[in-house]
């Protein structure tokens, strides 16, 4: 695999020195400042877990600005320029119950008043390929930043990014620094090394397809694929999608797993395979969506215990993914989707989502020195999702936008403590942009 990723970069580097001659990006760069451009976003946020069962809920909320402050690009054949991100925030109320990854919290567990974070980056270009170093959000399949709660998860490192032939997208990088939504540390996730790669190809407006890998040091080594394809049909259009992981996890030392649903006790061998593969029907306001979804190997899909997997419970790229991921031990599920687009009713903006999904034969383990052994094979968990959102769409406030969500998430009585446990959630976003410049 190592020399896989080497050639991977090679080719990122070679692309790049053979088209300088041609039109670029790089080409066009007006300058450092001319191409500057600065934005802030206000989210006042609130999360709250209504759990069951005797357990505790969570609740937390807080308001923060997220600044991002970047340069252009230098004029010549190999452009330079350089950007900041980060966040500042405090909370809103006591937060005596807080959690779900919204608030930094002390070691006795309690919510920070205020806290900020954040870092710089570095960035060169030449032709249409950008290495850019440093603090970063990414948005790969493999390795991506939540972006789901208050503030966004950060990433330390290299990201090589090359567009040098038409309709394809190669990128490969090394990161290695991670921390999450909640944290202060700037490698609070204590991320030895992430290595990525991975390639996206559009074979034109109806067909694309995309895979891309990572190599988590000591942890894990993941793949993902996809293909997508739309065509036109009577009154609308038709949309099939197909995604899938596998991924192979690193015993630790002391012959223990960085997974908590495996059913083997072959430390040296745990690994799991899950796709699903759906249909989405479009016409005028109306958009519908049946997916079916289904794991395999002797884990589930598990973002990992401890420390170091570099992974906020991002990466799951996958169409049955709310609450619930719904990436137990073997477990199958099916979904079906309904999004009306209230523009149809003359409130452009507005949009409601609704979603049930339901899944079983998840493979629970008793537990005890013998993983092997199943409390069941047959446990069950069912999701209601409801979301409404509207966004500005004019005037001093365009862009401005609030998101209200609400999931009823119940499982059987052996899948409560392996994962979520019966739960109804809330999440409001009110999401405000300003431009700087």
């Amino acid at each position: 695999m190592q020399k896989f990723q080497k050639l991977s970069l090679a080719v990122l580097i070679q692309t790049a020195l053979i088209s300088t001659a041609f039109a670029s990006e790089q080409s066009e760069s007006k300058g450092f400042v001319e191409d500057a451009e600065g934005s802030v976003l206000f989210r006042t946020g609130f999360l709250h877990r209504d759990k069951k069962n005797g357990v505790e809920d969570t609740s937390s909320a807080a308001q923060t600005a997220m600044v991002k402050i970047e340069s252009g690009f230098t004029k010549g054949i190999v452009g330079f320029g350089v950007g900041v991100i980060g966040d500042g925030s405090f909370k809103l109320g006591d937060n005596a119950h807080t959690g779900n990854d919204m608030i930094p919290v002390d070691n006795n567990g309690h919510a920070y008043d205020h806290w900020a974070r954040g870092g710089a980056f570095i960035k060169a270009r030449m032709s249409n390929t950008t290495a850019t170093y440093g603090t970063q959000i990414l948005d790969l399949p493999v390795l991506a930043s939540n972006t789901a709660r208050l503030v966004p998860e950060y990433y330390t490192g290299l990201l090589i990014q090359s567009n040098e032939i038409d309709n394809l997208t190669l990128v490969a990088g090394k990161f290695t620094e991670n921390q999450r939504s909640s944290q202060i540390n700037t490698d609070g996730n204590e991320l030895d090394r992430a290595v990525v790669w991975g390639a996206k190809y559009n074979f034109g407006d109806a067909l694309n397809a995309s895979y891309y890998g990572t190599d988590i040091k000591d942890r894990l080594e993941r793949h993902y694929v996809n293909a997508n394809y739309s065509y036109a049909v009577a009154k609308g259009k038709l949309t099939h999608d197909f995604s899938a992981y596998r991924t192979e996890w690193d015993a630790t030392p002391n012959n223990t797993a960085y997974t908590y649903s495996h059913t083997s006790n072959d430390f040296n061998n745990l690994s799991n395979n899950i796709w699903a593969i759906s249909t989405t029907y479009n016409t005028g306001p109306h958009n519908v969506m049946l997916a079916y979804q289904q794991n395999t190997g002797n884990t589930g899909y598990d973002y990992g215990l401890g420390k170091g997997v570099g992974d906020g419970h991002q990466t799951i790229y996958m169409p049955n993914s709310y609450l619930s991921d719904f990436i137990g031990n073997d477990e199958k599920s099916l979904q079906l989707q309904y999004t009306y687009d209230f523009g149809a009713l003359n409130v452009p903006g507005l949009s409601w989502t609704s979603a049930f999904v339901y899944g079983w034969d998840i493979d629970v383990s008793a537990g005890g020195t013998d993983r092997s052994v199943l409390l069941t094979n047959d446990a069950q968990e069912r999701e209601f999702f409801n979301q409404v959102k509207y966004t500005v769409q004019s005037g001093f406030a365009k862009d401005a936008s609030l998101r209200v969500r609400h999931s009823y998430y119940r499982a059987s009585d052996e899948y409560q403590s392996a994962y979520i446990g019966d739960t109804n959630e809330w999440r409001i976003w009110l999401d405000i942009p300003v431009k700087l410049f």
